[in-house]
This record gives structure tokens, C-alpha cells and sequence, in this order.
């Protein structure tokens, strides 16, 4: 699928970054004196220690493995990897126009942060909004925090609406986009990626039947969360 790789590639420039700093800090400190010499000498392993630490985690938050969604008819997916925390129905005017559902899931620092088209169809809706950095543990974070509305124009069945927030927590400062509006994309693909611990939110009409219940944990692309009236 398209857009594979790209978490791998945000892991290895962070890794990469990391590095040039820790190097940088290990010259200044074995330079600075004696004392700071001895010092360097003692802390270079455990700072070494540590960044492998860092790194591993890096690479395993950044994982991405391919999505396999399932067959079907009139599928909604989970947009991503999370607990679903909150299924209500609430007021979304910018693109849903009104009520709708909502399925709200929190990602946790050990989820997977790549997400996943819910359904096949036209991107219709892209809009990016600054905020605040709550919790993303808050259900209230989806109207505050830095945010990025996304809206699908279903191909199945045709021209319904299903909208997706991903939402930038205390720790998750960068959301980053995969898709464009008015690109077409195919269920299960991937559409963006948030950096360590947020929220997404599904938005769906409200004759849609809905198969998942509070406590589920979604794989994006792959989990059925609801399925589309004709």
C-alpha cells in the first residue's frame, strides 16, 4: 500500500538527531576540563546505555506493519490502533453537518500510530487546527487540542459521509498527514501518522450500525467498527 515506510523513515531521523546530540554533549563534556574529562570517561557508557534504550523504543513506537482489511460490504474500519473509550452522539458541523456518532479511541505510548482510512472514497474534508495540549486521555481534548479533521465521501455505499479527528496529546506535538483533499483512497490505507500518545475520533451518520463496545481495542484497518445504511 501506499505511504509504506514512511514511520520507519521519521524513526531513523529522530534516532539520527538523537545521536548528533549525544555526540555533541560527549565532546563538550570530555573537553570542558579534567574533572569533566573523568566524568565523561564514567558517563559516555551509561549515556550510551541509554540511547540504545531510546532508540529501540524509537524503532518499535514507529513500527507500521501492512493492513489486511477484511471483505465486506458497506465496512467502516478503525482509523487506528486504540482502546475505544467513548461511543455517544454529539454535534460535528463542519463536515458532518449536524449529529452524528461518535467513536472516540485513545493511543497510548505502545499503540501503533499509523492510521488507516475507515472507508473507500474521496478525501472531502481536510482541515488543520492549533490548540491546546491536553491529556489526550480527555475526551474533552478532541474540541481543544491541536487537531486535523479529516471527511470521506463514501464510494460504498455512495456519497455518504465519515469523518475521522486525529488529536495531538500532552506528549503528541506533530500530526502528520499522508492524504490531500480530494485524493481517492481505498479502505485500510494509510492516511496520516501522530507522534506518541493521542486520540482519534470516528464520526459516522447516525443510521449506522455500530459493532464495537467501550473497552474494544481497534487495529486500524483491519477492526470492523460499524457498518453504512444503503
Amino acid at each position: 500500500m501506499r505511504h509504506s515506510g514512511k514511520a520507519r523513515k521519521a524513526a531513523f531521523k529522530i534516532i539520527g538527531v538523537t545521536l548528533i546530540a549525544l555526540v555533541v554533549i560527549w565532546i563538550i563534556t570530555f573537553t570542558i576540563s579534567l574533572i569533566g574529562t573523568v566524568g565523561a570517561l564514567f558517563g559516555a557508557p551509561v549515556l550510551a546505555v541509554l540511547w540504545i534504550v531510546f532508540a529501540l523504543f524509537t524503532l518499535y513506537f514507529f513500527r507500521d506493519p501492512e493492513a489486511q482489511p477484511p471483505a465486506g460490504a458497506n465496512l467502516v474500519l478503525s482509523p487506528a490502533h486504540g482502546k475505544v473509550d467513548a461511543i455517544d452522539t454529539i454535534t460535528e458541523p463542519l463536515f458532518m453537518g449536524g449529529e452524528c456518532q461518535r467513536i472516540s479511541m485513545f493511543l497510548s505510548v505502545v499503540d501503533i500510530h499509523v492510521q488507516n482510512a475507515p472507508v473507500s472514497g474521496k478525501v472531502a474534508f481536510f482541515k488543520y487546527t492549533e490548540g491546546e495540549f491536553l491529556n489526550a486521555l480527555r475526551s474533552e481534548s478532541a474540541v481543544h487540542n491541536e487537531n486535523l479533521l479529516l471527511g470521506f465521501g463514501t464510494t460504498e455505499p455512495p456519497l455518504q459521509k465519515v469523518g475521522v479527528r486525529l488529536i495531538a496529546g500532552v506528549l503528541a506535538r506533530r500530526i502528520v498527514p499522508f492524504v490531500q483533499e480530494g485524493e481517492q483512497l481505498v479502505r485500510g490505507e494509510r492516511i496520516s501518522m501522530i507522534q506518541f500518545g493521542s486520540r482519534t475520533d470516528l464520526y459516522l451518520p447516525l443510521n449506522a450500525k455500530i459493532k464495537v463496545k467501550l473497552g474494544d481495542h481497534g487495529i486500524g484497518g483491519e477492526t470492523v467498527f460499524a457498518v453504512l445504511e444503503p
